[in-house]
């Protein structure tokens, strides 16, 4: 088991900073702006008040950073990140890992349009006939509420955009490096 870098007086590094600091490390206050309900815009706005644990690493003597390729974890903050995860871009490993399948070493860069794709289940509805092919996608941009399928694959660079405000389905088929209006 491994253990806390000690002082020169023996007391592991934490527990000597939790001392000197009445056992709370002084972290940055983040305010993020939202709304109480993100389904609606007229939504009261508030504000959620949190540190970042991240930088607590100043607070540690000769404390470091590593920098972990986007090959080796897959984080999902978005309906964007989702929808890659979703995809073929990725597989679970053996040891139930989830890798990416690019040969890229980078999953696909997608722009979701965030009035019509910003709530998973407005994203679950653009992709109840499936999940599209994103394995050979370096870059997708959707603009407008566009339905997806299993039967669209997806190469290079696509930008896909929808100027009506009712939703249409994109036909089934290959898309590589283009601009396509639904």
């Amino acid at each position: 088991m491994a253990r806390a870098a000690a002082s020169a007086q023996g007391v592991p590094l934490w527990r000597r900073l939790a001392g000197e600091r009445a056992a709370c490390i002084p972290l940055p206050m983040i305010k993020n702006t939202k709304t109480v309900d993100v389904r609606k815009k007229d939504s009261p706005v508030v504000f959620q008040l949190e540190t970042a644990m991240g930088a607590a690493i100043e607070c540690f003597e000769n404390a470091g950073a590593i920098v972990v390729p986007r090959a080796r974890f897959a984080p999902v903050k978005t309906t964007s990140d989702l929808l890659a995860l979703r995809s073929d871009a990725y597989r679970v490993a053996g040891d139930c890992r989830v890798v990416l399948v690019s040969s890229a070493g980078q999953p696909p860069a997608i722009d979701l349009d965030a009035n019509h794709y910003k709530l998973v289940e407005q994203l679950d509805e653009k992709v109840a006939d499936g999940v599209p092919s994103l394995k050979d996608c370096r870059e997708l941009t959707v603009r407008g509420p566009i339905g997806f399928n299993s039967r669209n694959i997806f190469r290079g660079k696509i930008t896909l955009t929808n100027k009506s405000p009712e939703p249409r389905a994109l036909p089934p088929g290959e898309y590589r490096d283009c601009s396509i209006e639904v």
